[in-house]
C-alpha cells in the first residue's frame, strides 16, 4: 500500500512537471518581437521601413507591466499585428536610455505604451494594463 501511494505521488509530480515544462515551451515567438538598439537606430529603422514605433516603457518592479508582458504581449494575434505594423521596443523607464526617453515623452507611470512616428512625435499613448483586445483596438486606431 505504501509503495502504491508513493508511486501515485511520484507519477503526479512527474505529470505536473511535464505539463509545466510543456507550457513554457509553447512557441516563444508567437507574441510581439521587440527590437534592440539605440533610439537613433530604432528611429532610422522606422524611417527606412515606414513604420510607427511601438514603445513599451515599464519598470522591473511593476506588477501590471509583468501582466502585460505575460498576457498581452505574448498573445498570438497581438504579435502578428504588431510585428507586421510597428517597430516594437521595450525599455525600462528607470534605467539607461529608457530613463531619458521616459523623461522626454513625459512618462509618469508604468506601464506606458507610446506609438511614436519616425520623426519622434507621439501619435498615441496608452497607459496601464491592456488586454490583448484593448491593445489591438489602440493599434488599429493608430494604423488606420
Amino acid at each position: 500500500m505504501k509503495t502504491l501511494i508513493l508511486f501515485v505521488l511520484f507519477s503526479g509530480a512527474l505529470l505536473f512537471t511535464a505539463t509545466a515544462w510543456n507550457r513554457s515551451q509553447v512557441a516563444p515567438d508567437t507574441g510581439i518581437r521587440f527590437t534592440n538598439g539605440s533610439w537613433d537606430e530604432i528611429r532610422a529603422k522606422a524611417r527606412k521601413e515606414k513604420k510607427i514605433i511601438f514603445l513599451d516603457v515599464s519598470a522591473s518592479w511593476c506588477g501590471p507591466c509583468k501582466m502585460l508582458k505575460r498576457n498581452t504581449f505574448s498573445d498570438i494575434e497581438v504579435g502578428e499585428y504588431f510585428n507586421a505594423h510597428f517597430i516594437n521596443v521595450a525599455l525600462d523607464g528607470e534605467n539607461g536610455e529608457g530613463r531619458l526617453l521616459a523623461k522626454q515623452y513625459g512618462v509618469h507611470g508604468y506601464p506606458t505604451m507610446l506609438f511614436i512616428m519616425p520623426d519622434g512625435s507621439i501619435k498615441n499613448t496608452a497607459v496601464g494594463y491592456h488586454t490583448p483586445k484593448q491593445l489591438l483596438k489602440q493599434a488599429y486606431r493608430v494604423v488606420n
